[in-house]
């Protein structure tokens, strides 16, 4: 059964569930509380009294009610200004914990005084999303343990005032919450469980669930479309590539269109990366992952916007047929490619789709990638890394980021940069250098932008943690969906 989130008119002292989940702000008991304090038998006022909870930024308490009473967990969001984010993190604090207690279900209930001036569709968004980040595990491909606990299965979110205002939130938080889970099931597959044709297969399936136009090339299309920059990245590998066109047809107008790049194993080819850490590049289809994420948001809320999402997708190994530093190839645009250093190709295969993006003739593009370890020396993992040709489209973004508390941070796209991409025998060079070269790579991708805005967000920082944090478990972070979301749903 797939987790799943309702909104319950309910007061938490009468609403009867294994955990109650309260959300504090920092300082002594709510004033809100004061009737769950007195139906627990003070056990709240206890525990403040004692010093052992002030409602600090992460802070929780299980708390054990006499009778007959569920448990209590209380969570602090601390003193802060950003209610928004702060209550979508104590969401998934509170599934987390709810689901390693082996509990089947749990409520929440967020007192008044920590939800600042956020409205009520605002607070049902942000603890449905928040939930969903909380309550993802990845288990399948382990024995079950011996002592199996209950899967954690629904949160429900108690609501004592503006409860249709509250439910039409969840509504749409709760389909974002559905793209960010479908995404992380995706991230987390092993490059052998989700080549490019099982990453095409997902596509599908998305598809058809929802009735989504969908297209997918295999290498003798993509061969015909001329896409020689994908094909250079897929020829070492016995893993086909594959091109994915999927289609969500809400108006008639210019769509967005959003290109994830499809890297499903990256070894960095002939310029082989070190084994200290490769396993996680098959995190390097982060990017199509989120495009599929944004996806399965919009076929369960249909707002009224045409959305196009591309994703060329290729494995990158070492062989005797795999491209060699020094060789160069041809985009479908044209363009000529001397390839420096064979690890350096997400890059290509974006190159591709955005000279494929053309034919919609859109009303902008966004690519989103795991484009380079640059980012995270510059950003580290706190923020992508934003481009773009439209400063319009670059201030959307950035606003629909911190909405969603998935931040960018632009870099620029000076010219100056664009010398380091020359090259002496081709149009350009698939990498700059070490300087800059999460911007060289973003002006590499500019090369192969015509006649549409575009924006590049570079994840490599932010798309997987390698540890675990309050609110979720270490692995794939589902970047990128929540962003989207917020960006495509302001222009409705």
């Amino acid at each position: 059964m797939a987790f799943e989130t309702q909104v319950v008119p309910a007061a938490p002292e009468a609403h009867l569930t294994p955990l109650l989940v309260v959300v504090v702000p920092q300082g002594g008991r709510p004033a809100s509380l004061a009737g769950l304090d007195a139906a627990s038998g003070e056990a709240i006022s206890r525990c403040y009294a004692a010093g052992d909870f002030s409602g600090k930024k992460d802070e929780t308490a299980l708390l054990y009610p006499e009778g007959s009473r569920p448990r209590l967990l209380l969570v602090g969001i601390g003193a802060t200004d950003d209610h928004r984010a702060a209550i979508r993190r104590a969401g998934g604090i509170g599934a987390k914990r709810a689901r390693s207690l082996g509990v089947p279900s749990a409520a929440l209930f967020v007192a008044p005084e920590a939800s600042g001036a956020l409205t009520g569709e605002a607070l049902g968004q942000v603890v449905a999303e928040g939930v969903a980040l909380g309550s993802w595990y990845f288990g399948e491909l382990k024995l079950p343990p011996e002592e199996k606990k209950p899967p954690f299965e629904r949160m429900e979110l108690l609501a004592t005032q503006d409860v249709d205002a509250v439910r039409e939130g969840h509504r749409v938080g709760a389909a974002i919450a559905a793209g960010h889970l479908f995404c992380r099931g995706l991230q987390v597959l092993p490059g052998n469980h989700l080549p490019p044709r099982k990453l095409a297969e997902a596509a599908a399936e998305l598809a058809r669930r929802h009735g989504h136009a969908v297209a997918i090339l295999d290498k003798a299309g993509i061969e015909k479309e001329g896409m020689g920059a994908l094909l250079a990245v897929a020829q070492g590998s016995t893993e086909e590539p594959r091109f994915i066109a999927l289609e969500y047809a809400g108006s008639d107008g210019p769509p967005v269109v959003l290109i994830g790049k499809g890297v499903s194993f990256d070894t960095g080819g002939i310029s082989i990366k070190p084994a200290q850490g490769m396993e996680d590049m098959k995190y390097d289809m982060s990017g199509a992952a989120a495009v599929l994420g944004t996806f399965e948001m919009l076929g369960r809320l249909r707002p009224k916007l045409r959305v196009v999402g591309l994703i060329p997708s290729a494995e990158n190994m070492p062989s005797a047929s795999a491209i060699k530093p020094g060789d160069v190839v041809k985009s479908q645009l044209g363009k000529t490619i001397e390839i420096v250093n064979t690890d350096a190709e997400g890059r290509l295969l974006l190159a591709d789709a955005l000279s494929y993006a053309r034919r919609y003739q859109p009303a902008c593009v966004i690519d989103i990638a795991t484009l380079t370890g640059a980012i995270t020396i510059g950003l580290g993992h706190s923020a992508a890394g934003l481009m773009g040709t439209d400063a319009a489209l670059v201030r959307e973004l950035l606003a629909a980021g911190e909405r969603a508390n998935e931040r960018a941070w632009e870099l620029p796209l000076w010219d100056e940069y664009r010398e380091l991409n020359k090259s002496d025998i081709a149009d350009v060079k698939n990498t700059g250098g070490r300087a800059a070269g999460s911007i060289t790579a973003g002006w590499f991708l500019r090369e192969f932008v015509d006649g549409f805005p575009w924006a590049h967000l570079d994840i490599a920082g932010t798309a997987y943690t390698e540890r675990d944090d309050a609110a979720m478990v270490k692995g794939p972070t589902g970047m990128g969906v929540r962003l989207f979301s917020e960006f495509l749903l302001a222009r409705v």
